[in-house]
């Protein structure tokens, strides 16, 4: 997949419920940056994402990061849109603290295995 262009590259990796609701999830295991307290989120992924958030709705994507927050598409376009972008243009560079917690987001490990 890495090698072609299809946006189905960028197509969420899990669809699960929460409580009644459909949901989208995209694992991003590389998060964060080792070096800085930024995620680095490609360009690409974040206009893929905006786009199967628009085309699916009302069925939210959440970005899952390796340390196990969350940000959704449009949360990282709306922290960026004003904000240092990487020298290439190909990333958005987004502050670690901005991210949600899973639980805050997910719910309890309680309250999921019910």
């Amino acid at each position: 997949m890495r090698r072609t262009q299809s946006a189905l590259r960028q197509f969420p990796d899990l669809i699960a419920a929460r409580g009644s609701d459909l949901v989208t999830i995209d694992a991003k295991d590389r998060m964060p940056s080792t070096h800085t307290s930024r995620y680095a989120l490609s360009a690409r992924t974040v206009n893929a994402g905006l786009f199967f958030t628009a085309s699916h709705a009302p069925t939210p994507l959440y970005y899952v990061l390796g340390d196990m927050r969350v940000l959704t598409p449009a949360e990282i376009l709306h922290y960026t849109v004003h904000a240092l972008r990487h020298r290439s243009g190909a990333y958005h560079l987004v502050n670690s603290h901005q991210a949600h917690p899973f639980d805050e987001v997910f719910g309890p490990a309680t309250a999921r295995a019910a």
